[in-house]
């Protein structure tokens, strides 16, 4: 059993300062995930690695203790919790684009610099909300495929890592990634999926 895992343990049996002890094994790989994530989001962003890392560890802490006090168990490995760390980072992204595109935000305005005006590319903001929703619709068809492409696409994992987080084998995930991958084009564009798909 992994220090991570025998933490989570831990934090699941309702060991208030084993979370204490969490935080300095994964604060690395957590802030290496966030730092990825940001990179993909327009120049201006406000929201830093860091403060991603820091908000996904509160929720993630505090979604522990409620299921502690609740009596499930949130965690059993090392993929695990990193499965629950990209859905916090996902859902805090989601958060902050669709605050962005609030009118008391500015969401009718643009900030452009002047490389930028000549540019056609869509806005990372609008690209994670219509990721956000087309992943929402593929999780009601398939949760499997959609919690695939949740540690991929926001924990950063390999197919393989991925995998074995979510118990499939390993040629499963790279066919449930592949068929992930156009399917989600599909909604997000708004093409036709495949005959065979």
């Amino acid at each position: 059993m992994s220090d991570v895992t025998r933490i989570l343990s831990q934090i699941d049996a309702g060991n208030p300062a084993a979370a204490e002890e969490l935080l300095p094994l994964v604060y690395d790989e957590l802030r290496k995930l966030a730092a990825a994530k940001l990179a993909h989001e327009k120049p201006g962003q406000t929201l830093q690695p860091t403060a991603l890392v820091h908000e996904a560890y509160l929720r993630l802490v505090a979604t522990s203790d409620q299921a502690a006090t609740s009596g499930e168990q949130k965690w059993n490995s090392h993929g695990h919790f990193f499965g629950a760390a990209a859905e916090a980072m996902r859902r805090i992204l989601v958060e902050q684009a669709r605050g962005k595109s609030r009118l008391k935000r500015g969401g009718d305005r643009k900030r452009v610099n002047l490389e930028e005006a000549t540019s056609l590319a869509p806005e990372a903001a609008d690209d994670l909300l219509s990721l956000d929703e087309a992943l929402t619709k593929l999780a009601d068809e398939d949760p499997v495929k959609a919690k695939l492409v949740k540690m991929r696409y926001f924990a950063g994992l390999q197919v393989t890592e991925a995998a074995d987080a979510l118990g499939i084998s390993r040629a499963t995930a790279h066919r449930y990634w592949a068929y992930a991958k156009v399917w989600l084009y599909c909604q997000i564009t708004g093409e036709e999926k495949p005959a065979d798909l």
